[in-house]
């Protein structure tokens, strides 16, 4: 894959929320942490449920992650 990709997802439990769930479950203190530790990718918040993610060759993994690990995705659309 070449060049950066983009991931907007809308979650239907609040960041915050989801920020809980990492520093309990998973040993990183925000969702935003937790991505942004998957090399060239980085996690952008837009609002209280909203977030941007962009990936220049981790994107499938960060994806296959979410589905497993954050059942409360409503829509997501790449880029």
């Amino acid at each position: 894959m070449n060049g950066y990709h983009t991931l907007v997802i809308r979650f239907v439990t609040p960041i915050a929320d989801l920020n809980v769930l990492m520093r309990e479950h998973y040993g990183a203190s925000t969702l935003k942490e937790w991505i942004d530790g998957y090399e060239s990718t980085r996690f952008t918040q837009t609002d209280s449920h909203t977030a941007v993610i962009t990936s220049e060759y981790n994107m499938e993994y960060v994806k296959e992650w979410l589905r497993k690990h954050i059942p409360s995705i409503v829509e997501q659309t790449e880029y």
